[in-house]
């Protein structure tokens, strides 16, 4: 078989995605991925720097990847004792498996000449990141309707349904992102939160520190008994209550800041975390470094695979169609880590998206909006 490798250079086709009991899975494909030789590698052999730095794989695959050829230094085949030197060009040819995604569509809400808007279905990133290339909205936006390029205004969190907004110019990016940075744009998020939430505005104005390493913020209130600088940056959110039923409140988020889990956090702080936040739920969050995987997910896994992992294996080939040979949706590579499955080994696809949803943007004479989601539907009256 001859191996056609991709780059990101290589737009994604409609023909690249597979949906299967409410997911939606990308046919494995060969990739090229390209780094430079950080100082922390430099000084280490090929095969012990991808086997600390990446250890989604057995110790044994770099071996073979590297005695193969699938992992190369500058362009050249080296032995498994080759020491890497600082910005190194180093390929590795891997046959790529991306995680799944929920398999909603996602409904174009505006377009104009230099504006698109789209409803994000939670589960899915906006671009690519990770292990995430064409599984992405802006992949399956080009994949399926044909628009690109997109240059996103703003972000979402991958568990975070509701409006999204793309330039469809370079310059209309600019544009907004300076409206942005200039404090001009409003934001409004809801969210669905534990308890009944306070009548009338809340304003929380505390620091949220975020940890990238582990995916998680905390927040950090003044403390007068401590002369410390806080650690955080500044973040202010606005919360008014819509309704509640006693048990659960749904609440509009105003966020002032943009920091990493703003609201939800701020969430936390008052007490009304989002009630199916598992990061968030709990005072001691799940970290990612342990597992490695994104700390949402992880925060989750545990309980999932209990009852989930003894039945992986079949699940996957009855997704596939009920064929005992997964070579019918896509090639076996015989040294990756991954095949048969569609899905790359730990990922369960059992997430639910949060109950955070991107409501309304508005700025300096213009304003889009996302309609609710199914979820924020009480049976409550406001109150």
């Amino acid at each position: 078989m001859e191996i056609v490798w991709q780059t990101p250079a290589n737009p994604p086709e409609a023909k690249d995605y597979v949906r299967r009991n409410g997911r939606r899975f990308v046919r494995p494909y060969y990739f090229e991925f390209i780094s430079h030789v950080k100082n922390r590698w430099a000084g280490k052999t090929i095969v012990d720097m991808f086997a600390e730095e990446f250890k989604g794989r057995p110790y044994e695959y770099f071996v073979s990847a590297v005695k193969s050829g699938r992992i190369q230094v500058d362009g050249q085949i080296v032995p498994i004792t080759y020491v890497l030197r600082s910005s190194q060009k180093i390929s590795h040819f891997l046959h790529r498996h991306e995680p799944p995604v929920m398999a909603w569509d996602i409904p174009v809400l505006h377009e104009e000449q230099d504006i698109l808007t789209v409803c994000k279905p939670a589960s899915v990133p906006v671009h690519p990141c990770g292990q995430y290339r064409k599984n992405t909205v802006v992949g399956i936006l080009q994949a399926e309707n044909g628009l690109a390029p997109l240059f996103p205004v703003h972000r979402l969190d991958r568990l975070v349904s509701g409006l999204l907004i793309f330039a469809r110019t370079a310059d209309k990016a600019d544009q907004l992102r300076q409206q942005i940075e200039a404090g001009l744009l409003q934001k409004e998020y809801i969210a669905k939160v534990i308890g009944v939430f306070p009548e009338g505005e809340q304003v929380v104005n505390v620091n949220v520190n975020y940890n990238a390493r582990e995916g998680v913020s905390t927040v950090e209130a003044p403390d007068q008994s401590n002369s410390l600088p806080l650690k955080g940056k500044t973040a202010s959110t606005r919360f008014t209550r819509i309704c509640t039923n006693g048990h659960h409140s749904i609440v509009l988020c105003k966020p002032i800041t943009g920091r990493t889990h703003q609201i939800r956090v701020h969430l936390k702080y008052t007490g009304h975390p989002i009630a199916n936040d598992m990061l968030y739920l709990s005072n001691s969050a799940t970290i990612r470094s342990s597992q490695g995987m994104g700390s949402d997910r992880t925060a989750r896994s545990a309980a999932s695979r209990a009852t989930y992992m003894p039945g992986f294996i079949q699940e996957e080939l009855d997704l596939m169609g009920g064929h005992s040979n997964p070579a019918e949706e896509f090639n076996i590579d015989p040294m990756c880590t991954h095949c048969p499955n569609l899905a790359p080994t730990g990922y369960d696809g059992l997430e639910e998206g949060l109950w955070l949803h991107c409501l309304r943007y508005s700025g300096p004479g213009w304003s889009y909006e996302c309609p609710y989601p199914s979820w924020a539907t009480l049976s409550c009256q406001p109150r």
